[in-house]
């Protein structure tokens, strides 16, 4: 099996070398590949050092993987280069999200839409990922008609700029202007404002949840709408999430199936202080839920709290798991 990990000196591309080798999947061989001015730079894979080579030579190697994680500009110009000489591409860019041509997969949620001419697969956006894999078994049970999602996300999400804006300030230092990832000082402060403003007021992270939510469960009916936050955390998205549902439920069965759901970890016991927090999702796979109870303001109503590492589960794990479904089928 021969991988190129595309994007491979980024956060994300970091963490889809780390996945690939935790879960052993079968690279026989390794393409690191990046931008022009990361080549020669070198990684290393499975204890060994490989130089990192430019976008050309990666696809002249023809893999038969492409695992991307280097910006949608990179994923429209590249991606059917790649899929030219018959590479499977995994995109973990927001390129290919919502083109109706290309599948939204998140492999626990929907990954039976997978099919043999898919040669490039969107990897959703993190705080999606993690959402709709506690919603998908809920919506199956309950049918969900609308959510009302905020979350609390890692500075991660961002990427390395924002990592080291935060780094400065928390040793008292004020970043110089091109050092500044956000408008604002994120060390002990929240921002309400992840990715652009759109024109109805909402950001782009918050429409995002919309509709790729709608797209990867098959619901173009729920209604959604959200509030992203960033904050002050380096590794994990936490979601509050308030849903309505058409069918009545019981707490105590919706704990037993979101226990017995893949994926999925329930962490819920008030009584003993047990609830997920990002620190316990750190360099997990799976997503956390707790904080389950039925919200007593409104009808057939439930709150539930959703935790998952970003970099894993929200971004590089997801896009190994979706290249082991097309391992499984058959298809490489």
């Amino acid at each position: 099996m021969k991988v190129a990990v595309v994007g491979v000196t980024g956060l994300v591309g970091g963490v889809m070398c780390e996945v690939l080798e935790a879960r052993n999947f079968p690279v026989t061989e390794f393409l690191p590949a990046a931008s022009e001015r990361s080549i020669g730079k070198e990684v290393i894979f499975r204890e060994e050092k490989y130089p990192v080579v430019g976008l050309e030579t990666a696809v002249a190697a023809r893999p038969d993987i492409a695992l991307f994680s280097a910006g949608a500009s990179v994923s429209r110009e590249w991606g059917p280069r790649f899929a030219a000489v018959g590479t499977r591409v995994i995109d973990n860019s927001s390129a290919w999200r919502m083109d109706p041509s290309i599948k939204l997969v998140v492999p626990e949620v929907n990954a039976h839409v997978l099919e043999r001419e898919d040669l490039i697969i969107a990897n959703p956006n993190c705080s999606t990922i993690q959402m709709v894999v506690a919603l998908a078994p809920l919506h199956r049970r309950y049918t969900i008609r609308r959510l009302v999602i905020s979350t609390y996300q890692s500075i991660t999400g961002t990427g390395m700029r924002a990592v080291k804006q935060y780094s400065l300030e928390k040793k008292g230092y004020i970043p110089a202007e091109e050092e500044m990832a956000y408008k604002y000082q994120i060390f002990e402060n929240c921002i309400p404002h992840c990715d652009i403003f759109l024109e109805n007021d909402y950001t782009k992270e918050e429409m995002k949840l919309v509709h790729e939510t709608r797209k990867i469960m098959g619901a173009p009916e729920i209604r959604i709408t959200s509030t992203a936050v960033r904050v002050p955390v380096l590794g994990g998205h936490s979601e509050s999430v308030n849903i309505e549902f058409e069918k009545d439920f019981e707490v105590a069965d919706v704990k037993r199936l979101l226990g017995e759901s893949p994926g999925l970890i329930v962490l819920d016991d008030p009584a003993t202080f047990q609830y997920p927090m990002p620190l316990l999702s750190k360099n997990r796979d799976e997503v956390f839920v707790g904080r389950i109870r039925r919200d007593e303001s409104a009808d057939r109503a439930l709150n539930i709290w959703v935790v998952s590492d970003n970099l894993r589960k929200g971004a590089a794990t997801n896009a190994v798991q979706i290249a082991e479904v097309l391992q499984s089928k058959g298809f490489i």
